[in-house]
């Protein structure tokens, strides 16, 4: 297969699903002036076997889990060494944060009580955190799996049922557990589509997604900006 020409200022956006979308993301780096490179590996996209002509990457979620034996999936963790070799920015949210975890060597799984987060959930900046930006309180959530810290990696906020939601490593790979890509219409989506995960432990129902929305999304909106300013911008921020 033929991979796909990429453009100055390219970003790899890496989806897993057919109508998945890059969400705020995608439209937020748009309009800091990056192309987006959509591939989906589930679907057959290649990946590219260098990073020469990104900027950098994006790993998005997905409803699989990064210890699933599809060979999609083991060869995106395997594909993380680029990124990594290269030292380009990789950010990974949810799935690619998972992904990202079992390439270093860390532990993807559920708490013992099999609790979820899917809802809003409470962050804590750590030390390390707080020194690179302001962080929102409450943030989205929809997995069922937690990860493990990566040795080398410095924490950067903190939760209460799986306490690691945000990480570094490096200089340019980040990872993030939850989800501040959604837009409105995606999350109606969500709760439309993943009401059956509902009844899991720990888990809001679909109301309490969108009323949360409504207090919650506009500090989290205000973090992703300067988040991913900070992880493909950071040049011109002087971080």
């Amino acid at each position: 297969m033929i991979e796909k020409a990429a453009t100055p200022r390219s970003i790899l956006v890496v989806l897993h699903q057919e109508r998945s979308s890059a969400g705020r993301v995608g439209q937020m780096l748009e309009e800091k002036g990056f192309h987006l490179d959509i591939r989906r590996p589930v679907l057959g996209d290649p990946l590219p076997r260098t990073l020469s002509d990104h900027v950098g990457a994006v790993v998005f979620g997905g409803p699989m889990s990064a210890n699933d034996p599809d060979d999609f999936i083991k060869r995106e963790i395997d594909w993380l060494s680029i990124p990594l070799r290269e030292n380009k920015p990789y950010l990974g949210i949810c799935l690619g944060a998972q992904m990202l975890v079992n390439h270093l060597g860390g532990k993807v799984e559920a708490d013992r009580e099999q609790r979820t987060e899917i809802g809003w959930y409470p962050i804590r900046p750590t030390e390390h955190g707080r020194l690179l930006m302001q962080w929102p309180q409450m943030v989205y959530h929809f997995h069922r799996e937690g990860f493990s810290l990566p040795h080398g990696a410095k924490l950067l906020a903190t939760g209460d049922v799986y306490p690691n939601q945000a990480f570094r490593y490096g200089e340019n790979a980040w990872g993030v557990q939850f989800h501040a890509e959604l837009t409105r219409a995606m999350m109606h989506r969500w709760v439309v589509h993943g009401a059956h995960r509902f009844i899991l432990p720990n888990a809001q129902q679909g109301r309490e997604h969108l009323e949360g929305r409504m207090i919650f999304d506009a500090p989290l909106r205000t973090w992703l900006w300067e988040f991913l300013d900070l992880v493909f911008l950071r040049d011109q921020r002087g971080s």
